[in-house]
């Protein structure tokens, strides 16, 4: 019996950890055949060379898709994107997949899909239907969804949006996020471990920092960013751990300022790739988070943790009670922090629910892929809301 051919593409260190129980519930099915294809920041120095990681962990790497420019402008990221759809081009004539999977709303991600549009490749995209108002990722992420043939979303909500969006209900499985599998599977450091793991101090108050470039206001990130750093400054006996930000339209200049403002401030570290395993006991282990990342709204709750989220690139994401939402301007970072460290708060987060999920995303996102009948997936039709959609909800 001939396995099907699954590709996985992963672009970026984050991403891959959502995905890393996916490929493994892959890698050890007796029906499936993983190929795995890595690319964007995975192959860059400057972004940790992060393949090593996924080397580390037994995965076989079936092709490199080299993309990046050294250049976060948005000509540099647009020709980025170009160069990723002529490699996966290569890479899909090569591999012949039967099925490719695709998470998030990256433009590593884009490129992917639509070199499978091109090459009659059906798509299974994770994350679809959210919403991030601040960020081109939004744009990307509807795109890669009119671009696949399944879906796994993280919320009912989602779910509704993709199918809003044309896609058949038939095809679309609110299986939560995959990240919390994460959580529950893997045996997470202690504070101790932690902190000789990393080298910081974490018997004070603690904060989390991650900041990515909202990329629909430029110039707005860098300005908010400086405001968030100003904002810190008012609590220096709060041991920082900076993640540094993405690939993204002026990434490499946040990364600057994280670099400069750790090397003035002895109570401050900074990483440019923790892995999933110590940035999972950190999220145990904080006080709080703060910036701008999803991994904030999505991963954190679970741990009952607040998050304080500064401005609007993540507008429009399903949160739990422990989000503070705060604008960026200096005051309102003062406010949301004091708000964070507050007793009622902190007692607040103890009986806070993640909307997305309580975990095994990945086990059933296997499960369809394993029962798959591609043959439903090689021409979509239309899905229109005027028929009589609530039915089939």
């Amino acid at each position: 019996m001939l396995k099907q051919k699954i590709c996985v593409v992963t672009g970026s260190r984050a991403e891959y950890g959502l995905l890393y129980w996916i490929l493994r519930g892959i890698q050890d099915s007796e029906t499936l055949e993983l190929q795995l294809v890595v690319t964007g920041m995975h192959l860059s120095n400057e972004f940790g060379y992060t393949i090593q990681e996924i080397e580390r962990d037994g995965f076989q790497i079936s092709r490199k898709v080299e993309m990046l420019v050294s250049s976060d402008s948005c000509v540099g990221v647009a020709k980025s994107t170009g160069l990723g759809i002529i490699g996966f081009a290569d890479a899909l004539e090569e591999l012949k997949p039967d099925l490719v999977v695709l998470l998030g709303d990256r433009f590593e991600i884009l490129s992917a899909a639509c070199a499978c549009l091109f090459a009659l490749v059906p798509v299974a995209h994770i994350h679809g239907g959210e919403i991030t108002q601040g960020a081109f990722d939004d744009a990307i992420r509807h795109s890669i969804t009119k671009m696949s043939a399944l879906h796994f979303t993280s919320t009912d909500e989602y779910r509704r949006r993709v199918i809003q969006l044309g896609e058949h209900p038939d095809f679309v499985f609110n299986v939560g996020a995959p990240g919390i599998d994460n959580i529950n599977s893997l045996e997470l450091l202690d504070r101790g471990a932690l902190e000789a793991q990393l080298g910081i101090d974490l018997s004070g108050k603690s904060l989390l920092v991650t900041f990515h470039p909202a990329t629909l206001e430029v110039d707005a990130g860098l300005r908010d960013f400086r405001s968030l750093l100003d904002a810190l400054d008012q609590f220096p006996d709060v041991q920082l751990i900076f993640t540094q930000a993405n690939a993204d339209t002026n990434g490499r200049s946040i990364n600057m300022l994280i670099d400069d403002y750790v090397g003035s401030r002895s109570s401050a570290a900074a990483f440019t790739s923790l892995g999933q395993l110590n940035y999972l006991s950190l999220l145990q282990s904080v006080d709080g988070v703060i910036g701008n990342s999803s991994s904030g709204l999505i991963e954190a709750p679970t741990f009952k943790v607040g998050t304080i989220n500064i401005g609007d690139r993540q507008a429009g994401r399903v949160r739990a009670d422990s989000i503070i939402d705060c604008g960026a301007a200096h005051a309102e970072i003062l406010a949301a922090m004091t708000k964070l460290f507050s007793e009622k708060f902190q007692e607040s987060l103890k009986s806070v629910e993640n909307p997305h999920g309580r975990g095994g995303a990945s086990r059933q996102i296997v499960d369809v892929l394993l029962n798959l009948d591609l043959s439903k997936l090689q021409k979509k039709k239309f899905f229109d809301l005027k028929v009589q959609m609530h039915d089939l909800l």
